[in-house]
Parts: C-alpha cells; structure tokens; sequence
C-alpha cells in the first residue's frame, strides 16, 4: 500500500506540476506578459513546484531529511544520470563557454548552500540569502538575453503552447487543478515514504536521497532523453544547470523561509560532498570541448547505481558521525 501511496503521490504530482505550469503561462501570455519574461519566470519556476512543494511538507511534518535529501539526491541524480543516460543514446554537444560561465554559477551557489548548512539548522534569514542569489542570477541573465538575443526561453514557450488552455476560466481551471494536486500529492509521497522508510528501518534522508529524489528528477531525465534524440545536446546540459541551480537556491531557501531546517549529520559529512564532487566533474568536461559520449555516459550512470547501493548498504552511514 505504501508504495501504491508513493507511487499515486509521483504521478499526481507530475501531472499536475504540468498542469500549474500550462495554466500560469497561459495566464501570463492572457495578460500581455513577454515570452522572455514568460520563460525566465513562469516556466523556470513552474517546473520547480513539485520539488518544492515536496520539501515544504517534509519540513512542516518534520522530516527535514527527506526535504534535504530530496534537494541533493536530485543534484546527484541529474548529472549523473539525467546526463549519463542521454549520453548513452547520442553523444551530448554543447557550448562549452555558455556550459562553463552556468557551471561556475551553480558550483558557487552549491557552496554558499554548503556554507549555510553547516551552521545546523538553515534559518529565514539564510534561506532568504539563498532566495536573494537566485533572484540576482534570474535578473543579470533575462538582461543578458534582452541584450545578446536568446532562443530558448521562446523555444521552452513554443513547447508549452501547443496543448494550453486558450481561455481565461480554463486557464484558471488549470492553475487551481496544478495546485490542489501538488499539495495532495506532495501529502501522498511524503507520508508513504515515511512509512517505507520504517518498514525498510533506514532514515529519512536516505528516502529522500533516493526513492524521492529520484522520483522527482524523472521530468528533467524524460526532457533530457528527448533531447538527445533530437540531436539537442545544450537543453539537456541547460536543464541540468538550471534544475541544480533552482533546487539548491529556491528549493530549500523557500522551504526554509517557511519552515527552518536542520541538516542531518550523514547529509552533512557525506553527500553535500557527493554532490559538490559531482558538480565539480563538469567543470573538466566543458573544458575539454568535447562531446559526452557514450563511454563517460555509462560510467555516470554506474556511479549512479554505486551512489544509490552505498546507501541502503550504510557505506554513507560511516561518514554520519560527527568528526572529533
């Protein structure tokens, strides 16, 4: 039955994250709003809301592990597979200055999100500071595409476009659906993994860095894979860096600024570490120029399988006690 919950919290929140996410464009575009503004906001948070709306229960149910493990098992999951697993069907090409320059960005903000949660609990005030760098980030890269021209918030806009309500009352309709399915889902995946997680007699974070995240990251690894088939190598990478971003900055400073949160200490002394290595790797790779293939690929998606086996086989639970 629990798994059946977890199951039925995923899909729900899927479908109606779309759904929030197709009604609030539609209204945005109902309202004269730019496609540029449209795809730096609505679209670049819409898709975000089942992420966060997840974190905000586990922290008002106090279960501040799946909130954080949810946040950077998805960091974990989305380059070592939402880049693995596309790099396996066609080798991945990029541009290697824009790749590095948005590299260098969410390398930055993982660290200032690593800064803050080893003060123990991220409070208002710390999760206002992470909200405040994503907003600076958002605003200095809409001026740069007004300045410089950029394709993809339109692109991102054109795909949203061809199944949106044309109408005010079901663009509504669609917004309300998007946000009572994201609460009740978001109820239904929390509360079940907390029960897996007894039955299963491990922790919190460790639901959160797998079963959770890996559940959440399925739409960045559905877009990403379609990419790749397409021959589109700079969305699957551009998703990744962005998603990263969002997760460590808004995610966790919005939950935060609602409901203060203390990092367990296995998260703290093993995979905020995993995660900054992670992200770390990229950075030799857009230096390179050269395409992810197949080979880097699949040893992505082993690390993956490696990372996921280490915790249900307590190989990160050694790195939970505090280090004298």
């Amino acid at each position: 039955m629990m798994y059946l919950q977890v199951a039925a919290g995923l899909v729900i929140l899927l479908v109606c994250g779309e759904l929030l996410v197709r009604g609030s464009v539609a209204l945005a575009e109902q309202m004269g709003v730019s496609k540029l503004v449209i795809g730096f906001t609505v679209i670049a948070f819409g898709t975000s809301a089942p992420e966060l709306v997840v974190c905000i229960q586990a922290a008002l149910d106090g279960v501040p592990g799946i909130a954080f493990g949810n946040v950077i098992g998805s960091n974990i999951a989305n380059v070592l597979l939402v880049v693995g697993v596309p790099a396996l069907i066609y080798p991945i090409v990029c541009d290697a200055k824009s790749a590095l320059r948005d590299s260098f960005i969410m390398i930055t903000a993982t660290l200032l999100f690593m800064v803050l949660a080893w003060t123990g609990t991220i409070q208002l005030w710390q999760g206002a500071i992470l909200v405040g760098f994503l907003a600076v980030v958002v605003l200095r890269s809409y001026f740069r595409a007004r300045r410089e021209g950029d394709e993809g918030a339109e692109e991102a806009l054109e795909e949203y476009e061809q199944n949106m309500p044309k109408s005010l009352p079901f663009s509504l309709l669609f917004v309300f659906m998007g946000l009572a399915g994201l609460i009740l889902g978001s109820h239904l995946l929390v509360e079940g993994a907390e029960v897996i997680a007894r039955v299963a007699g491990v922790s919190d974070e460790i639901i959160g860095l797998t079963l959770v995240a890996l559940g959440t990251s399925l739409p960045e690894l559905a877009t990403s894979i379609i990419a790749a088939f397409r021959r589109h190598g700079d969305v699957a990478i551009g998703n990744v860096l962005g998603s990263n971003l969002f997760n460590i900055t808004g995610i966790i400073g919005v939950t935060a600024i609602v409901e203060p949160m203390t990092a367990p200490a296995q998260i703290l002394h093993f995979d905020l570490w995993v995660m900054l290595f992670v992200s770390l790797l990229m950075i030799p790779i857009f230096l390179s120029k050269k395409p992810i293939g197949r080979v880097l690929g699949g040893a992505f998606c082993v690390a993956y399988v490696a990372y996921v086996t280490a915790q249900f086989y307590g190989m990160s639970g050694v790195y939970a006690a505090p280090l004298n």
